[in-house]
């Protein structure tokens, strides 16, 4: 499909550790890295149900193979009706000029409250919203990250090749900051609540918090 340029359209349910007691067989972290590296494919991870519906009617219209993360359980609800979506395009949830956080799909949630936790220790994170992998939004990236001066990328999926690999192309490349990745570490899942597979493999919103303590040090001491 990518090769020949073909609409090819796939979408991937049970993404992520929230799929929960079904264990390892079951709990697909690889497919953004796997996805992403395709040439001509495009790679989307929508943050909630609203999100994912504009992103299915945005992906169907668009001429290239497409393949859309879609989670198994329930997830909060943070867009409305009326916030936008262009495959492509990244967006800022909430300003800050700390830190930034970039998260995509269910972890966007995440990067949210954990924004709300920093503010009441003295870091102001700036949530940037990227449900679009592939094209990556570079521009928003490369703004943000230059405003703020540290990252912390936020991902349920491996870390290596998926967001936080795009992340840290792009910042290599353009605009290099101090980085802390926040995702699975080359490992496989297995059973247990989404809340202890959470704790477990490091990326709950407590996670989150504890990487931007870590980076803003690590701005504040850089030579």
């Amino acid at each position: 499909a990518c090769l020949n340029e073909r609409p090819v359209k796939i979408i991937g349910s049970h993404a992520g550790l929230s799929v929960g007691p079904d264990g390892a067989t079951h709990q697909m972290l690889e497919d953004l890295a796997i996805m992403r590296v395709l040439p001509n494919m495009v790679v989307l991870a929508p943050c909630d149900s609203l999100e994912a519906e504009r992103a299915t009617l945005a992906l169907a219209a668009d001429p290239r193979p497409g393949y859309m993360r879609l989670a198994r359980e329930a997830s909060p609800i943070i867009t409305t009706p009326e916030s936008p979506f262009e495959i492509g395009k990244a967006y800022v949830l909430s300003e800050g000029h700390d830190v930034t956080l970039v998260a995509t799909g269910t972890m966007t949630y995440h990067a949210l409250k954990a924004a709300e936790v920093l503010y009441k220790d003295g870091i102001s994170a700036e949530v940037l919203h990227c449900p679009s992998i592939k094209p990556f939004d570079r521009e928003a990236l490369v703004a943000s990250a230059g405003k703020t001066g540290c990252v912390v990328t936020c991902e349920e999926a491996q870390i290596n090749g998926g967001l936080g690999g795009a992340v840290a192309e792009v910042l290599g490349e353009e605009c290099p900051v101090p980085m802390v990745r926040v995702g699975v570490r080359d490992q496989f899942g297995q059973s247990g609540t989404p809340e202890e597979l959470f704790e477990h493999y490091g990326i709950s919103t407590k996670h989150v918090v504890l990487a931007a303590h870590s980076v803003v040090e690590k701005k504040r001491f850089r030579v």
